[in-house]
């Protein structure tokens, strides 16, 4: 009785690690299935065409391209990530620039009534102010762009992986993100503006590749050639890179990032191309921040920039201080796996709320912009008031601008250190905990207290219908709790408090996000000094290191937990126990080389299928004989063109004549034809169609008995979205089956072969015994 008890809890505790957001009580569907959580919204997902097809039509069509054609496509190619660095860049400063004014307006209007002691109505004007701002954000995510809710990194990282969800990189989604992460970061509301804008970035690149919108009649020829999946992942891994160079400033920092953590498909030409890019966004900052110095663009900083240059002077260390660096290395890897755990038992709370309704998003939203209002002024009025510095190297007190000395309720003379670091727009919080040569200025509990708000409020924040980032605040709870350590340790070491919040920040964000280089990059970028390079290297090793013993990083685990069916670059062990034969399923749907009119319609009316195989019989050929693969989006273009012909002969080139090369191409964001929306006589249904020039007649191909494994590893690399499967032995059907990446995930497998679950569930036990005893 007591195994089987075991068995059961050991069952139980495994589904609900592979569980997604989308349950299976009120949506019937999971990580396997076709539709995923994109933004806030259910979608229908598909995966996208990286292999070119290569068939006769495109092959003549290649051929007739001139020298002039493939120098205006190399060259559109540069011009394009000339125009997505300089967009990207020039909304990067819109939205900084947006939020420090509205943010400043909002803190100095606070401020004014609080000397005048008014504190109810500054209360109220605080609270109300960041009530519309959070109103504003979730009223049009949630009707306008669900697509644009949270970070959109998960599914800008699924979309390179070759996941394709409708509405992520539409006009739309581009507005709500710009609009959305301006209010919801100005509502005081604990997010950050760096994921928004790898999406923005990511948006602006797609509707540059897609050369136009036929919808509202605004299409450009010339940039035809970028309309198919290869070119625009490309154009999109740019944009994201742009999007962090923007955000932080840190050009090298963005082409890193998109390589290590969003890109799935890397080569030589594309890390030119990126770093192009953010070069273009890097410069265009430059010349904004040169013309912002004289403090004409904002009411805090100069113009809201990120760019904490707090360590440009020498930093000295000895070996004796890598001892507390690497306890808070532990620490942020111990804190980051934390964090991650709760943010998604947090997601999994909230999709039970938004599944209720629009009119329950936008209540949780309000809701968790009143509890942070009421949090961020409530709390400051439990530190002690601290008598102002007599060598204060700016003005103490303040009231209503940025800096260490924050006045809100003291007498004149004095400061409240945590309103200097609670009250304040995050990233001049950020910039007070950066600060060297502040040892004084922060008491123990203001610090603690700060550290155990950010952590939470962080966490309860996210997953609200609005544009929402994780990087700033994960850098901001890095940096308190770093501060906290630093002043633990300040008697022993020689390192400045602030010094020990940048490595603090540092250690948050590997634990919580396992990224090294491209973090390590970012936060040199941030701080202007190389010198920190190897403290940060340690920091972040030692942080992943401890994290990875008990979870993945936050973004793969919101991708799980939304349905993302994302391709790991690993393979898991018992995929080398089976073969693409034990998961290949049917039943199996074939175009003969010349088919009826009405069979197609009737298959494709019948089924979602993207991808048939084309088989050839007697008499076209002396057996079955596998021709190739046909797309369905180009079946339903010969159907709307009606290229039939009377009788099941070979039209050969003829039917060429009657296709361009731009009817073929990959739609932009909007919905591409449907079978539905053709209608044919009697007499078309009884005619014949010739697939064989339009046919992809090399796909690519496994036998049925290759190790699963194996075919991960082809699929995934090479990018492809349908895998054909022929048999061992001849004399069979030509094809077996065709592999999806649907096919790959762990829960489809595991739910054909139950076995292998138990005997996974049992490994994991074994090596990751602390993952359990701790969560």
């Amino acid at each position: 009785m007591s195994t089987n008890f075991i068995n059961g809890e050991a069952n139980t505790d495994y589904e609900s690690l592979i569980t997604p957001l989308l349950s299976s009580r009120s949506s019937l569907v999971n990580s396997t299935s076709q539709v995923a959580i994109v933004g806030a919204h259910v979608c229908p997902i598909e995966s996208l065409d990286y292999e070119i097809a290569e068939n006769d039509f495109l092959k003549q069509d290649w051929r007739s391209r001139g020298k002039m054609q493939i120098f205006q496509y190399v060259l559109m190619k540069w011009l394009l990530c000339f125009l997505i660095g300089l967009i990207v860049s020039l909304i990067g400063f819109f939205n900084n620039l947006a939020i420090e004014n509205i943010a400043g307006m909002k803190f100095v209007v606070t401020s004014n009534m609080m000397m005048l002691n008014r504190f109810g109505m500054a209360f109220l004007v605080f609270s109300v102010s960041n009530l519309i701002l959070t109103l504003v954000a979730s009223i049009i995510t949630a009707f306008i762009a669900p697509a644009a809710a949270g970070s959109g990194i998960p599914e800008v990282k699924a979309y390179l992986n070759g996941v394709d969800a409708p509405g992520i990189f539409s006009f739309r989604t581009l507005f709500v993100k710009i609009i959305g992460s301006i209010t919801a970061v100005s509502s005081s509301l604990l997010v950050g503006k760096a994921g928004p804008m790898v999406h923005t970035g990511a948006c602006v690149a797609a509707l540059l590749g897609q050369g136009g919108s036929k919808r509202f009649k605004l299409t450009w020829r010339w940039l035809r050639f970028f309309k198919n999946d290869r070119d625009r992942r490309d154009l999109v891994t740019c944009g994201s890179a742009a999007g962090i160079a923007a955000a932080f400033r840190a050009p090298v920092g963005g082409v890193l990032f998109a390589l290590e953590e969003m890109a799935s498909w890397w080569r030589s030409a594309l890390l030119w191309r990126s770093f192009f890019t953010t070069a273009v966004a890097a410069i265009v900052l430059r010349a904004l921040i040169d013309f912002c110095l004289s403090g004409k663009c904002g009411l805090f900083g100069k113009g809201g920039l990120i760019m904490f240059d707090v360590y440009s002077a020498s930093v000295t260390y000895h070996l004796i201080d890598v001892l507390p660096v690497l306890t808070l290395g532990a620490i942020g890897g111990i804190l980051g796996s934390l964090y991650n755990f709760l943010l998604d038992k947090v997601l999994r709370i909230y999709n039970r709320i938004n599944e209720k309704g629009v009119a329950y998003k936008i209540l949780l939203a309000c809701a968790i912009s009143i509890f942070t209002s009421c949090l961020l002024f409530g709390l400051p009025w439990l530190a002690s008031c601290q008598p102002c510095p007599s060598d204060a190297s700016e003005a103490c007190p303040t009231m209503g601008q940025s800096g260490n000395f924050k006045k809100f309720h003291c007498p004149p003379g004095q400061y409240n250190d945590l309103a200097s670091l609670i009250f304040n727009t995050n990233d001049e919080s950020v910039t007070n905990l950066f600060s060297k040569n502040t040892n004084f200025e922060f008491q123990y509990s203001s610090i603690l207290i700060f550290f155990v708000t950010c952590y939470f409020l962080s966490i309860i924040s996210y997953g609200i219908v609005a544009p929402a980032g994780l990087f700033i605040p994960a850098i901001v709870t890095g940096a308190s709790y770093g501060r906290f350590f630093g002043k633990l340790v300040g008697p022993h070491s020689d390192l400045d408090q602030g010094l020990y919040a940048v490595i603090g920040a540092a250690s948050f964000l590997g634990g919580s996000m396992r990224m090294t280089v491209s973090l390590c990059v970012i936060i040199l970028e941030l701080t202007n000094n190389l010198l920190l390079l190897p403290l940060i290297m340690l920091v972040l090793l030692v942080s992943k290191t401890v994290a990875d013993a008990f979870n993945c990083s936050i973004y793969d685990l919101i991708m799980n937990a939304k349905g993302f069916p994302y391709l790991e670059t690993h393979t898991e062990p018992y995929m080398r126990q089976l073969t693409v034969g034990d998961v290949v399923r049917g039943p199996l749907q074939v175009f003969q080389g010349i088919e009826k009119v009405g069979n197609i319609v009737h298959v494709l009316s019948t089924t979602r299928h993207n991808g048939f195989p084309v088989i050839d019989e007697p008499p076209l050929s002396e057996s079955p004989v596998l021709y190739g693969l046909i797309l369905r989006a180009h079946v339903i273009e010969l159907l709307k063109k009606k290229a039939f012909v009377p009788t099941p002969v070979p039209t050969g080139t003829d039917a060429l004549k009657l296709f361009y090369a731009d009817d073929f191409l990959k739609r932009g964001s909007g919905n591409g034809e449907k079978i539905e929306d053709l209608q044919f006589t009697e007499e078309e249904m009884e005619m014949f169609l010739d697939l064989h020039p339009f046919t992809n007649a090399s796909p690519y191909t496994v036998v049925e008995t290759m190790s699963l494994a194996k075919a991960l590893i082809l699929f995934r690399e090479v990018g492809l979205r349908h895998l054909m499967v022929t048999p061992k032995i001849s004399g069979r059907s030509p094809v077996v089956g065709i592999l999806t990446r649907h096919d790959f995930m762990p829960e489809h497998i595991l739910d054909l072969h139950p076995m292998l679950a138990r005997s996974r569930w049992k490994r994991l036990r074994i090596r990751a015994p602390r993952l359990f005893k701790l969560f």
